[in-house]
């Protein structure tokens, strides 16, 4: 089986071999028991004009830095979890739902006389009508010692310290100088309100959301589209990293996916799938568990960020606070992997696009064995509008193309790494030498080409045109071809390879 470290499109597979590796993953930060109270709604209260819930449910889940390491779980890693929580009911629940699912609490400090953090969403119908908020200010000093103290055993041999920090007030300077003497080289991931404290640890990834990224700026960060603000972080990114003192700043944009800044620019993009946010919570949680047991396991970072974003994905779709296990997550990919349109369903699904105002982005290849270039390729042809359509040359297209030892894999193989990139939204197949019928069926707004051609080299440029789009060449990205990668699978290797300054 290819091993993780040179994965670049994900299959089921993925998610199964991440769970056999099982990192050992240490998250330290604010606990919290989320509640969910369900009821149904028949009346107003007689004392003011509000709704009365008759609560017939109550479920509960552990919300937080608990809900980072209840992920981490459910993906096969082996966790630790360090925090406060109160000797009170909603500790114990907390502790006994974290036990079940097999996290590691021995680094839970149960505290008597402080409360644990609880967070009830109070449900009428469909409806989430109030949520209360049940919580202590910021904990007394022998707290945080006691919860400092328990960082050094916690964090030992750890793979991954994930850092959650929502502003309690526990995850102070003892707690830093803690983990500070004793993370060595695990990987360390700042998920916090205000990484700016973090910086003193060098972290490897900082994840914060839009509004988070704002605050660093000091900048307003009104509701956007996507590009503008990718564009805004990726323009301002040394200011991110000056204030981070992170090696990588991903910046996660809610419905609009998340952007990966490195030092030269953005590194990689991912795009949400459209789901009905129903009640959902944790979705962010997530994500950063499901990056973190990536990176752990060695997978390259862009793949890793592919991963992450299916997993937050899938508990996007689902009420509550929820979790995203290995059966899920492979079970996803496998569905996406059997995502080929045909063409009749494909036009009809353009059809609903265009009627939404959606700008069609279409390419085309062969994208035998995926690496780099494609995935930096695609991730550019996405910005050029909003639906990005990539059309597979079929099996005997591309024997005819490329040979008869091609294609390397079969078109169901290579449909389902390419559908499982969150850049693409459909995938077709094509068996003519060239796509001039299939543009000329769809009639795409855009139809981008790698930047190894030009304009005057497609024989479809002026069929595009006349169907009202335009081509676009994008980047090329030097000795970066699926010709070049099978030969340098089929030749023996003599030497190592140099080290690589870019983003794997």
């Amino acid at each position: 089986m290819t091993a993780l470290s040179e994965t670049r499109g994900l299959a089921e597979w993925v998610p199964v071999e991440l769970a056999r590796v099982a990192p050992l993953i240490t998250v330290v930060g604010d606990v919290i028991l989320d509640g969910w109270w369900t009821g149904s709604i028949d009346r107003f209260c007689r004392e003011a004009p509000a709704p009365v819930v008759d609560v017939q449910r109550r479920e509960y889940a552990p919300g937080g830095a608990a809900n980072t390491a209840m992920n981490l779980a459910a993906l096969g890693a082996r966790v630790r979890l360090v925090g406060l929580v109160g000797t009170d009911d909603a500790g114990i629940r907390l502790s006994a739902l974290l036990d079940d699912a097999g996290v590691d609490t021995s680094g839970l400090v149960a505290v008597p006389g402080i409360r644990t953090t609880t967070k009830n969403r109070i449900i009428g119908g469909d409806q989430v009508m109030l949520r209360l908020d049940d919580q202590d200010g910021e904990p007394p000093a022998e707290a945080v010692a006691a919860l400092a103290e328990a960082v050094p055993a916690s964090v030992s041999g750890s793979a991954a310290v994930v850092v959650c920090d929502y502003g309690t007030g526990a995850l102070g300077s003892a707690v830093r100088a803690a983990l500070r003497g004793s993370i060595g080289e695990a990987l360390t991931v700042v998920d916090a309100h205000d990484p700016r404290p973090w910086a003193e640890l060098a972290p490897a990834i900082v994840t914060p959301n839009a509004l988070e990224a704002a605050r660093l700026l000091d900048t307003g960060f009104p509701p956007k589209p996507a590009e503008d603000r990718a564009a805004l972080v990726t323009d301002r990114r040394a200011e991110l990293f000056a204030a981070t003192g992170a090696s990588a700043v991903v910046v996660t944009l809610d419905r609009d996916g998340t952007v990966l800044l490195t030092a030269e620019g953005q590194g990689h993009r991912t795009w949400a799938r459209p789901a009905s946010e129903k009640q959902a919570s944790g979705a962010g949680d997530t994500f950063v568990a499901c990056l973190t047991a990536a990176r752990a396991s060695g997978m390259p970072m862009t793949a890793s960020l592919d991963l992450a974003q299916a997993a937050a994905d899938v508990v996007v779709s689902r009420p509550g606070t929820s979790v995203c296990s290995t059966a899920d997550l492979a079970q996803y990919l496998g569905g996406l992997s059997s995502a080929v349109l045909p063409l009749d369903e494909l036009l009809q699904r353009v059809s609903g696009e265009r009627e939404q105002g959606h700008r069609i982005v279409l390419t085309n290849g062969c994208f035998d064995v995926l690496h780099r270039g494609h995935t930096r390729y695609l991730t550019q042809a996405k910005q050029l509008g909003d639906v990005l359509i990539v059309a597979l040359n079929g099996d005997d297209s591309v024997r005819r193309l490329k040979g008869p030892d091609r294609p390397i894999n079969g078109v169901g193989d290579r449909a389902g790494v390419i559908a499982a990139l969150s850049c693409v939204d459909y995938v077709t197949v094509f068996d003519t030498d060239t796509p001039v019928p299939l543009i000329e069926a769809l009639r795409p707004d855009i139809y981008a080409k790698g930047g190894d051609y030009s304009s005057q080299m497609l024989e479809e440029a002026p069929v595009v045109e006349r169907c009202g789009g335009v081509v676009r060449i994008l980047d090329y990205v030097p000795e970066q071809s699926t010709t070049a990668m099978v030969e340098k699978i089929r030749t023996p290797r003599s030497t190592p390879p140099a080290a690589s300054t870019t983003v794997p």
